[in-house]
């Protein structure tokens, strides 16, 4: 399966068509892959908070319209990152589409967990509730969003919903690289899971970003990394890896917690 990450960078002297147009003839040109992914919020950018109200547009947007279209031209699976959605009673959504080949709207995930603590996303936004997975040919797409990723819950649901590739959209800042690389890579080993982990390049609101797209195998093993500019990550893996994995060190197994409730001590 070869899977290609558009690790695009936000200008903020370019405008959001423009950047839909750039970013619709970038997946036209990945039309080898079976699969294709953009980052968190690449029509705004992730920390430019002032943009979320202005640039919010319903799930059948014009990114929407773009994205379907670049993907069914290309032939190839799309998560197409996140859009700020706004929904029908006015609420705000950072909100993941995925297409199939055809150009079929796959699946929909609205981020559960907000970034920013008491400001930005994490106010301006709603939290999702539900769980998304995506059946390809060759394997389970769990998703998740940037801020996602610190929270492992999340993904060791996503595995117990049959999730054995999990692609997490980011707009990560550059301070704290450190992390996106080790929880990546952490996410992968304690769910026996690819991840696939696509990252902005340039600045958003004056927040440089990390970059670095990443792709994990079920081991913790780097397969591929991007740098910090505008880049497309491409990389050839095998799903049926993580079956393999599972059964060779079937850790999973022997999981307590989440399965059912120790016994309470008296």
């Amino acid at each position: 399966m070869r899977a290609s990450l558009i690790q695009i960078a936000v200008d903020e002297g370019e405008s959001v068509d423009s950047r839909r147009r750039r970013a619709a003839a970038l997946v036209r040109e990945q039309s080898g892959a079976d699969l294709v992914v953009l980052p968190e919020l690449w029509t705004t950018g992730a920390f430019a908070y002032e943009e979320f109200g202005r640039e919010a547009e319903p799930l059948d947007g014009p990114t929407h319209e773009v994205m379907a279209k670049a993907a069914s031209d290309a032939g190839v699976w799309l998560h197409a990152g996140s859009v700020p959605e706004r929904a029908d009673d006015g609420t705000l959504y950072n909100t993941s589409l995925v297409f199939t080949p055809s150009g079929d709207r796959a699946a929909v995930y609205r981020k559960i967990h907000r970034f920013g603590f008491d400001r930005g996303e994490a106010v301006l936004m709603g939290a999702g509730r539900d769980l998304a997975t995506v059946r390809l040919p060759e394997t389970t797409l769990g998703l998740g969003t940037c801020y996602d990723l610190r929270f492992p819950e999340l993904f060791r649901a996503l595995v117990d919903a049959g999730a054995e590739v999990l692609v997490l959209p980011a707009g990560w800042p550059e301070r704290r690289r450190a992390h996106w690389t080790l929880l990546a890579r952490a996410r992968a080993v304690e769910n026996q899971a690819f991840v696939l982990a696509c990252g902005t390049a340039g600045t958003h609101a004056g927040v440089p970003q990390a970059g670095h797209s990443i792709v994990v195998d079920p081991w913790g093993e780097v397969l591929a990394e991007a740098g910090s500019g505008e880049e497309i990550l491409t990389v050839d893996f095998d799903p049926a890896k993580v079956a393999a994995t599972r059964e060779q060190f079937p850790a999973l197994k022997d999981r307590v917690l989440g399965l059912r409730a120790p016994h309470a001590q008296a």
